[in-house]
């Protein structure tokens, strides 16, 4: 059977992750959050004081690339792939609030994209992969075999984030999520590089209303499609 890439892109909070990473559990495929990624170098720019509220160290941080070694673990616990920084798995830490703030300035800055690019290009390049993000179909992976953009209204996007962040015990409020959620939106639409767009042949899933075994069994037969093809 021929192997595939598959690139699930969309707006923040619509369970890109929870959808590809049972998909590639189903295909027997390799996951990449990319996502994942950029919030890992956010993380590093947090703990060396390179963001502060109103600007990134953008110099100082394109300087310390290098020493941004970013790789997945297995974690059969979980039965996913654990992102860590120089080592260190950061998986819990990189998906709370005070990340969640900064990614989007962090992501626009070129030359983190051209290094992480670069790091899931070759990580693809075999295909058999899913990969999700914002810019996988458009700019990663042009020629995927099967590219998807996943949506939802922003109110349905934050009040899922919402739970899932009181879930994980973090003390926040609906308004600082939707909030979030739109700034993020704007950001990751409006950038010069890599900006956050449906690919012309990308297939549209609002998952506004459609639960999650509903929209994965959508993407699921489109896979399958494309791998029989």
């Amino acid at each position: 059977m021929k192997k595939i890439i598959i690139a699930i892109d969309g707006h923040s909070s619509t369970g890109k992750s929870t959808v590809a990473k049972k998909l590639a559990k189903t295909l027997n495929y390799k996951y990449v959050d990319t996502g994942a990624m950029y919030r890992t170098v956010t993380l590093y720019a947090l703990r060396n004081n390179l963001i502060s509220v109103a600007e990134v160290e953008e110099n100082k941080l394109i300087s310390a690339l290098n020493d941004i070694n970013i790789n997945f673990e297995y974690n059969p616990e979980e039965n996913s792939n654990d992102v860590f920084l120089n080592g260190e798995n950061v998986e819990n830490e990189i998906r709370k609030m005070h990340v969640s703030d900064h990614v989007s300035a962090i992501a626009k800055i070129d030359k983190v994209r051209e290094k992480l690019v670069a790091i899931q290009q070759e990580i693809g390049k075999d295909k058999g992969i899913v990969m999700d993000g914002r810019d996988i179909g458009s700019v990663v992976f042009p020629e995927a075999e099967l590219k998807i953009f996943m949506t939802a209204s922003a109110e349905v996007r934050a009040e899922r984030r919402y739970q899932e962040l009181k879930k994980k015990g973090e003390n926040i409020t609906f308004e600082e999520v939707f909030q979030n959620v739109k700034s993020r939106d704007e950001v990751d639409s409006s950038r010069a590089n890599s900006p956050l767009i449906q690919a012309k042949d990308a297939i549209k899933v609002d998952n506004s209303e459609m639960s999650q075994d509903q929209q994965f069994e959508l993407i699921l037969n489109l896979a399958k499609e494309r791998i029989k093809d």
